[in-house]
């Protein structure tokens, strides 16, 4: 699987395990898998495979 241009070998990783371990803020992401927008009450029971291409898109204010 690919996340974020990151190529990693794994056959299965559970979503939200790896945003918790990689701190991202659930309320302040986008997802985007295999070209389509994921919603986030999805996120929970989401298991990406092994040929996912998967997108994390932070936002964060400032100006």
């Amino acid at each position: 699987m690919i996340i974020n241009g990151e190529k990693l070998d794994l056959k299965e990783l559970k979503l939200m395990d790896f945003l918790k371990e990689k701190g991202y803020k659930i309320e302040l992401i986008a997802l985007e898998l295999n070209g389509e927008i994921i919603s986030k009450d999805r996120f929970e029971n989401l298991i990406l495979k092994e040929n996912d291409k998967a997108e994390i898109v932070s936002f964060v204010g400032g100006g």
